[in-house]
C-alpha cells in the first residue's frame, strides 16, 4: 500500500482473474459514498460457484462479521487508508506464522479508527477453490485463528473464540483442541 497509487486498491496475486464489471461496481459505489473507506466483495471458484456463503444484502462491516474476509474480495479507498495509519499487521498472512487472519485484523483497525467499510453483493474476483483457509481444524489452523482472535479481541477473545466454535459449520476440532484454541495456546 505504501506504493501504491490511485485513489483506490484492490488486493490480488497471480492466480486471481478479475471481474472488470464488479470492480466498475465496487468504484460507483465509492464513488457515491465518499463515507466509506473499505469495501469487501464476492468471488467465485473456477467453476463459478461462490466461494462461501455470503450475505444476499449489502451490510455495515463490523468485527463480528468480517472475520472471513479475503484479501482479494478487499478494495479501499486508499488516501483514507493511509491518513489513519492503517497496514497490514506483518505477524499474520501469507508468509507468517500466523498465515491467515491480515485482512480481519485490517478491517478491525480500520473500524477502530473510525473508518467505514461496506459488504456488497457482487463479484470481483475468480479465485481457485484451494486456499489457506482450507487447512481449518488444523493444529497450526487452530493456533493462528487463536493469535487472530487474541489481536483483534484483546481480553475479550477467549468469548469470541468459543463463540467461533460454537457457530462453525466446518467440523469439530475435538474437546482438547476446543479448549486450547479458546484459551489461546
Amino acid at each position: 500500500m505504501k506504493y501504491a497509487s490511485g485513489k483506490y486498491l484492490i488486493f490480488g496475486d497471480d492466480d486471481i482473474t478479475f471481474d472488470e464489471s464488479g470492480i466498475a461496481e465496487l468504484v460507483d459505489y465509492f464513488e457515491s459514498h465518499p463515507e466509506c473507506s473499505i469495501l469487501l466483495a464476492q468471488t467465485s471458484d473456477e467453476s463459478g460457484k461462490l466461494r462461501k456463503l455470503y450475505p444476499s444484502r449489502a451490510h455495515k462491516l463490523s468485527r463480528l462479521n468480517s472475520a472471513k474476509a479475503a484479501t482479494y474480495e478487499m478494495m479501499v479507498r486508499l488516501d483514507a487508508i493511509r491518513e489513519a495509519g492503517i497496514s497490514f499487521d506483518e505477524n499474520f498472512g501469507a508468509g507468517a506464522d500466523n498465515y491467515l487472519g491480515d485482512e480481519y485484523i485490517f478491517i478491525a483497525d480500520a473500524l477502530k479508527k473510525g473508518l467505514r467499510g461496506e459488504f456488497l453483493p457482487v463479484r470481483v474476483a475468480i479465485h481457485p477453490k484451494e486456499s489457506s483457509g482450507s487447512l481449518w481444524g488444523t493444529p497450526k489452523d487452530l493456533s493462528a485463528r487463536a493469535a487472530v482472535f487474541g489481536r483483534v479481541f484483546g481480553a475479550w477473545a477467549p468469548l469470541f473464540r468459543a463463540l467461533f466454535l460454537l457457530k462453525s459449520r466446518k467440523g469439530r476440532v475435538g474437546m482438547f483442541n476446543s479448549m486450547k484454541f479458546i484459551i489461546g495456546r
